[in-house]
Protein backbone atom coordinates (compact mmCIF):
# COMPACT_ATOMS: atom_id res chain seq x y z
CA UNK A 1 0.00 0.00 0.00
CA UNK A 2 3.15 2.21 0.54
CA UNK A 3 2.79 2.94 -3.40
CA UNK A 4 -0.45 4.45 -3.72
CA UNK A 5 -0.23 6.17 0.12
CA UNK A 6 2.84 8.39 -1.67
CA UNK A 7 0.92 9.41 -4.41
CA UNK A 8 2.25 6.93 -7.16
CA UNK A 9 -0.72 4.64 -7.91
CA UNK A 10 0.68 1.14 -8.63
CA UNK A 11 -2.26 -1.29 -6.85
CA UNK A 12 -2.52 -3.79 -10.13
CA UNK A 13 -0.27 -4.51 -12.27
CA UNK A 14 -0.61 -1.95 -15.23
CA UNK A 15 2.07 0.03 -12.69
CA UNK A 16 0.49 3.48 -13.70
CA UNK A 17 2.31 5.48 -11.08
CA UNK A 18 -0.04 8.10 -10.98
CA UNK A 19 -1.57 10.52 -8.58
CA UNK A 20 -5.34 9.44 -7.94
CA UNK A 21 -5.34 11.70 -5.42
CA UNK A 22 -5.49 15.00 -6.82
CA UNK A 23 -7.13 13.41 -9.66
CA UNK A 24 -4.61 11.93 -12.25
CA UNK A 25 -6.17 8.69 -14.09
CA UNK A 26 -4.50 5.43 -14.72
CA UNK A 27 -5.98 2.64 -16.68
CA UNK A 28 -8.49 1.72 -14.51
CA UNK A 29 -10.40 5.38 -15.12
CA UNK A 30 -10.50 5.93 -11.12
CA UNK A 31 -9.60 9.04 -9.53
CA UNK A 32 -8.76 8.45 -5.80
CA UNK A 33 -12.55 8.55 -4.60
CA UNK A 34 -14.63 5.57 -4.50
CA UNK A 35 -17.10 4.97 -6.97
CA UNK A 36 -19.74 2.61 -6.99
CA UNK A 37 -22.78 1.56 -9.00
CA UNK A 38 -24.86 -0.86 -7.06
CA UNK A 39 -25.08 -2.43 -3.58
CA UNK A 40 -28.03 -4.83 -3.36
CA UNK A 41 -28.64 -8.48 -2.54
CA UNK A 42 -27.58 -10.43 -5.38
CA UNK A 43 -28.58 -13.88 -6.29
CA UNK A 44 -26.61 -14.97 -9.14
CA UNK A 45 -23.09 -15.57 -7.70
CA UNK A 46 -22.26 -19.57 -6.75
CA UNK A 47 -24.96 -21.00 -4.18
CA UNK A 48 -22.49 -21.34 -1.51
CA UNK A 49 -21.86 -18.00 -1.96
CA UNK A 50 -25.71 -16.12 -2.56
CA UNK A 51 -27.69 -19.00 -0.75
CA UNK A 52 -31.32 -18.03 -0.40
CA UNK A 53 -30.98 -14.42 0.72
CA UNK A 54 -28.53 -13.38 -1.38
CA UNK A 55 -25.07 -11.77 -1.41
CA UNK A 56 -24.32 -8.43 -0.32
CA UNK A 57 -22.99 -7.11 -3.45
CA UNK A 58 -21.01 -3.96 -3.98
CA UNK A 59 -20.14 -3.26 -7.93
CA UNK A 60 -17.49 -0.98 -7.64
CA UNK A 61 -16.27 1.57 -11.58
CA UNK A 62 -13.77 1.25 -13.50
CA UNK A 63 -11.73 -2.28 -13.46
CA UNK A 64 -7.89 -2.70 -14.08
CA UNK A 65 -8.39 -5.36 -17.11
CA UNK A 66 -11.63 -4.21 -19.30
CA UNK A 67 -12.09 -7.14 -21.21
CA UNK A 68 -13.98 -6.35 -24.46
CA UNK A 69 -16.22 -8.97 -23.97
CA UNK A 70 -17.39 -7.81 -20.27
CA UNK A 71 -20.95 -8.04 -19.26
CA UNK A 72 -20.43 -5.35 -16.96
CA UNK A 73 -19.00 -2.53 -19.44
CA UNK A 74 -21.16 0.21 -18.96
CA UNK A 75 -19.45 0.32 -14.74
CA UNK A 76 -16.01 -1.06 -16.20
CA UNK A 77 -15.34 2.15 -18.18
CA UNK A 78 -16.85 4.19 -15.50
CA UNK A 79 -19.73 5.40 -17.25
CA UNK A 80 -22.24 3.96 -14.00
CA UNK A 81 -21.89 5.24 -10.43
CA UNK A 82 -21.65 7.49 -7.70
CA UNK A 83 -18.58 8.80 -5.55
CA UNK A 84 -18.63 8.20 -1.91
CA UNK A 85 -17.05 8.65 0.88
CA UNK A 86 -14.92 5.93 3.25
CA UNK A 87 -17.53 6.09 5.83
CA UNK A 88 -20.38 5.91 3.23
CA UNK A 89 -19.34 2.82 2.06
CA UNK A 90 -18.91 1.51 5.52
CA UNK A 91 -22.60 2.53 6.32
CA UNK A 92 -23.14 0.49 3.01
CA UNK A 93 -21.35 -2.96 4.07
CA UNK A 94 -23.84 -2.60 7.47
CA UNK A 95 -27.02 -1.63 5.48
CA UNK A 96 -26.18 -4.76 3.45
CA UNK A 97 -25.86 -7.07 6.62
CA UNK A 98 -29.52 -5.33 8.30
CA UNK A 99 -31.06 -6.90 4.62
CA UNK A 100 -29.73 -10.25 6.19
CA UNK A 101 -26.69 -10.80 3.40
CA UNK A 102 -25.16 -13.71 3.63
CA UNK A 103 -21.67 -11.99 3.14
CA UNK A 104 -20.35 -8.57 1.88
CA UNK A 105 -19.58 -9.47 -1.76
CA UNK A 106 -16.82 -6.90 -3.20
CA UNK A 107 -16.70 -6.75 -7.42
CA UNK A 108 -14.05 -5.48 -9.11
CA UNK A 109 -12.41 -4.02 -6.00
CA UNK A 110 -8.95 -3.67 -6.98
CA UNK A 111 -8.19 -0.24 -7.58
CA UNK A 112 -10.21 0.95 -4.05
CA UNK A 113 -8.57 -1.38 -1.54
CA UNK A 114 -6.92 1.30 0.64
CA UNK A 115 -10.09 2.83 0.84
CA UNK A 116 -11.85 -0.44 1.38
CA UNK A 117 -9.85 -1.64 4.16
CA UNK A 118 -10.49 1.08 5.57
CA UNK A 119 -14.34 0.71 5.56
CA UNK A 120 -14.51 -2.90 6.62
CA UNK A 121 -12.12 -1.82 9.45
CA UNK A 122 -15.16 0.90 10.58
CA UNK A 123 -18.28 -1.43 9.71
CA UNK A 124 -16.10 -4.63 12.04
CA UNK A 125 -15.77 -1.70 14.72
CA UNK A 126 -19.64 -0.30 14.22
CA UNK A 127 -20.96 -4.43 14.19
CA UNK A 128 -20.11 -5.90 10.90
CA UNK A 129 -20.25 -9.45 11.41
CA UNK A 130 -20.31 -10.94 8.02
CA UNK A 131 -17.50 -12.73 5.88
CA UNK A 132 -16.21 -10.46 3.05
CA UNK A 133 -15.84 -11.66 -0.75
CA UNK A 134 -12.81 -10.75 -2.90
CA UNK A 135 -14.36 -10.67 -6.66
CA UNK A 136 -11.88 -10.33 -9.19
CA UNK A 137 -10.30 -10.31 -12.32
CA UNK A 138 -7.67 -11.48 -10.92
CA UNK A 139 -5.29 -8.82 -12.69
CA UNK A 140 -3.74 -8.55 -9.52
CA UNK A 141 -0.41 -7.57 -7.39
CA UNK A 142 0.50 -10.06 -5.17
CA UNK A 143 1.19 -7.32 -2.60
CA UNK A 144 -2.17 -5.81 -2.80
CA UNK A 145 -4.25 -9.08 -2.19
CA UNK A 146 -1.24 -9.63 0.90
CA UNK A 147 -2.82 -6.47 2.50
CA UNK A 148 -6.23 -8.01 2.31
CA UNK A 149 -4.97 -10.88 4.75
CA UNK A 150 -7.41 -10.49 7.65
CA UNK A 151 -10.08 -8.90 6.06
CA UNK A 152 -11.34 -10.68 3.56
CA UNK A 153 -12.03 -14.41 4.20
CA UNK A 154 -13.69 -15.44 0.93
CA UNK A 155 -11.40 -15.23 -2.67
CA UNK A 156 -14.01 -15.55 -5.72
CA UNK A 157 -10.98 -15.05 -8.45
CA UNK A 158 -11.14 -15.31 -12.25
CA UNK A 159 -8.94 -16.82 -14.11
CA UNK A 160 -9.37 -16.03 -17.77
CA UNK A 161 -6.85 -17.04 -20.27
CA UNK A 162 -3.82 -19.82 -20.33
CA UNK A 163 -2.70 -18.67 -23.85
CA UNK A 164 -1.07 -15.13 -23.72
CA UNK A 165 -2.29 -14.15 -27.48
CA UNK A 166 -5.71 -14.59 -25.94
CA UNK A 167 -5.42 -11.73 -22.79
CA UNK A 168 -3.69 -9.13 -24.94
CA UNK A 169 -6.39 -9.98 -27.63
CA UNK A 170 -9.73 -9.36 -25.21
CA UNK A 171 -7.68 -7.75 -22.25
CA UNK A 172 -4.98 -6.10 -23.49
CA UNK A 173 -2.90 -7.90 -20.95
CA UNK A 174 -0.51 -10.92 -22.46
CA UNK A 175 1.16 -11.39 -18.75
CA UNK A 176 -2.42 -12.37 -17.10
CA UNK A 177 -1.63 -15.87 -16.57
CA UNK A 178 1.63 -15.45 -14.97
CA UNK A 179 0.19 -12.55 -12.90
CA UNK A 180 -3.14 -14.11 -12.34
CA UNK A 181 -1.75 -17.79 -11.09
CA UNK A 182 0.51 -15.44 -8.44
CA UNK A 183 -2.33 -13.57 -7.29
CA UNK A 184 -4.42 -17.05 -6.84
CA UNK A 185 -1.41 -18.55 -4.70
CA UNK A 186 -1.48 -15.94 -2.13
CA UNK A 187 -5.49 -15.97 -2.14
CA UNK A 188 -5.12 -20.09 -1.24
CA UNK A 189 -2.07 -19.21 1.26
CA UNK A 190 -4.64 -16.93 2.92
CA UNK A 191 -7.68 -19.55 2.69
CA UNK A 192 -5.55 -22.45 3.24
CA UNK A 193 -9.23 -24.77 4.15
CA UNK A 194 -12.31 -23.93 2.83
CA UNK A 195 -14.92 -23.39 5.82
CA UNK A 196 -18.66 -23.64 5.51
CA UNK A 197 -21.01 -22.30 7.81
CA UNK A 198 -21.98 -24.81 10.45
CA UNK A 199 -18.36 -25.00 11.59
CA UNK A 200 -17.65 -23.97 15.40
CA UNK A 201 -14.10 -22.90 14.43
CA UNK A 202 -15.12 -20.36 12.44
CA UNK A 203 -18.97 -19.50 13.77
CA UNK A 204 -17.81 -17.38 16.50
CA UNK A 205 -15.62 -14.83 14.80
CA UNK A 206 -18.93 -14.49 11.87
CA UNK A 207 -21.51 -14.59 14.45
CA UNK A 208 -23.93 -17.02 15.62
CA UNK A 209 -27.29 -16.46 13.19
CA UNK A 210 -25.69 -14.67 10.88
CA UNK A 211 -25.14 -16.96 7.77
CA UNK A 212 -27.04 -20.34 7.33
CA UNK A 213 -25.16 -23.80 6.56
CA UNK A 214 -24.15 -24.09 2.96
CA UNK A 215 -22.96 -20.84 2.99
CA UNK A 216 -18.93 -20.28 2.37
CA UNK A 217 -17.42 -18.11 5.18
CA UNK A 218 -14.10 -18.89 4.14
CA UNK A 219 -11.86 -20.29 1.12
CA UNK A 220 -11.26 -19.74 -2.62
CA UNK A 221 -13.80 -20.56 -5.99
CA UNK A 222 -11.91 -19.86 -9.13
CA UNK A 223 -14.02 -19.00 -11.94
CA UNK A 224 -13.32 -19.71 -15.77
CA UNK A 225 -15.99 -18.64 -17.95
CA UNK A 226 -15.73 -20.81 -21.29
CA UNK A 227 -15.18 -18.35 -24.75
CA UNK A 228 -16.49 -19.11 -27.94
CA UNK A 229 -13.93 -21.16 -29.48
CA UNK A 230 -11.91 -21.13 -26.27
CA UNK A 231 -12.66 -24.68 -25.68
CA UNK A 232 -8.58 -26.07 -25.52
CA UNK A 233 -7.38 -22.90 -23.49
CA UNK A 234 -10.08 -23.76 -20.80
CA UNK A 235 -9.18 -27.22 -20.78
CA UNK A 236 -5.25 -25.78 -20.04
CA UNK A 237 -6.97 -24.06 -17.61
CA UNK A 238 -9.10 -26.53 -15.58
CA UNK A 239 -6.07 -28.74 -16.05
CA UNK A 240 -3.45 -25.97 -14.18
CA UNK A 241 -5.88 -25.70 -11.54
CA UNK A 242 -6.35 -29.33 -10.24
CA UNK A 243 -3.01 -30.12 -10.83
CA UNK A 244 -1.82 -27.09 -8.77
CA UNK A 245 -4.24 -27.23 -6.22
CA UNK A 246 -6.33 -30.40 -6.33
CA UNK A 247 -9.39 -30.13 -3.80
CA UNK A 248 -7.76 -27.18 -2.01
CA UNK A 249 -10.40 -24.80 -4.08
CA UNK A 250 -13.65 -25.05 -5.57
CA UNK A 251 -13.81 -24.67 -9.37
CA UNK A 252 -16.67 -22.98 -11.20
CA UNK A 253 -16.75 -23.63 -14.42
CA UNK A 254 -19.09 -20.70 -16.44
CA UNK A 255 -21.32 -21.01 -19.72
CA UNK A 256 -22.88 -17.72 -19.53
CA UNK A 257 -21.15 -15.84 -22.11
CA UNK A 258 -22.94 -12.83 -23.60
CA UNK A 259 -22.15 -11.02 -26.50
CA UNK A 260 -22.85 -7.72 -25.68
CA UNK A 261 -22.78 -5.98 -28.88
CA UNK A 262 -21.82 -6.87 -32.57
CA UNK A 263 -18.15 -7.24 -32.54
CA UNK A 264 -16.40 -6.73 -35.61
CA UNK A 265 -12.75 -6.84 -34.57
CA UNK A 266 -13.66 -9.45 -33.30
CA UNK A 267 -16.32 -11.61 -34.71
CA UNK A 268 -15.42 -14.82 -32.83
CA UNK A 269 -17.33 -13.63 -30.46
CA UNK A 270 -20.62 -12.57 -31.79
CA UNK A 271 -22.40 -16.30 -30.82
CA UNK A 272 -23.27 -17.99 -27.18
CA UNK A 273 -21.29 -20.85 -26.69
CA UNK A 274 -22.74 -24.10 -27.86
CA UNK A 275 -24.17 -26.59 -25.61
CA UNK A 276 -21.76 -29.07 -26.75
CA UNK A 277 -18.34 -26.88 -26.21
CA UNK A 278 -19.64 -26.98 -22.66
CA UNK A 279 -20.12 -30.51 -21.84
CA UNK A 280 -17.34 -31.63 -23.53
CA UNK A 281 -15.30 -29.15 -20.82
CA UNK A 282 -17.16 -30.50 -17.82
CA UNK A 283 -16.52 -34.23 -18.67
CA UNK A 284 -12.83 -33.02 -19.21
CA UNK A 285 -12.99 -31.58 -15.59
CA UNK A 286 -14.83 -34.30 -14.41
CA UNK A 287 -12.01 -36.94 -16.29
CA UNK A 288 -9.42 -35.14 -14.86
CA UNK A 289 -10.75 -35.96 -10.94
CA UNK A 290 -12.32 -32.43 -10.46
CA UNK A 291 -14.80 -33.51 -7.63
CA UNK A 292 -14.78 -29.37 -6.13
CA UNK A 293 -16.72 -27.44 -8.65
CA UNK A 294 -19.71 -25.65 -9.90
CA UNK A 295 -21.53 -25.70 -13.50
CA UNK A 296 -24.23 -24.14 -14.66
CA UNK A 297 -27.65 -25.39 -15.85
CA UNK A 298 -30.16 -24.06 -18.17
CA UNK A 299 -30.28 -21.05 -19.95
CA UNK A 300 -27.32 -18.75 -18.14
CA UNK A 301 -26.36 -16.71 -20.95
CA UNK A 302 -28.90 -13.73 -20.87
CA UNK A 303 -28.84 -10.35 -20.27
CA UNK A 304 -31.17 -10.81 -17.90
CA UNK A 305 -28.33 -12.29 -15.39
CA UNK A 306 -26.53 -8.72 -15.53
CA UNK A 307 -27.98 -6.33 -12.89
CA UNK A 308 -29.34 -2.60 -13.51
CA UNK A 309 -26.20 -0.51 -12.19
CA UNK A 310 -28.88 2.43 -11.42
CA UNK A 311 -27.03 3.47 -8.15
CA UNK A 312 -29.69 0.92 -5.94
CA UNK A 313 -28.22 0.83 -2.46
CA UNK A 314 -25.77 3.39 -2.79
Amino acid sequence: MKDILTNKCNLCPRNCNVNRKIGEIGYCGQPYEISAARAALHMWEEPCISGERGSGTVFFSGCPLRCVFCQNHSIAIGKSGKRISTQRLSEIFLELQDKKANNINLVTPTHFVPQIIDALKGARADGLKLPVVYNTGSYEHVETIRSLEGHVQVYLPDLKYYDSNMAQRYSNASDYFKVATAAISEMVRQCKDAVFAGDSGIQGLIGDGIVEDGIMLKGVIVRHLLLPGGLEDSKKIIKYLYETYGDEIYISIMNQYTPMKKFEKYSELNRLVTEAEYDELVDYAIELGVENGFIQEGETAKESFIPEFDGEGI
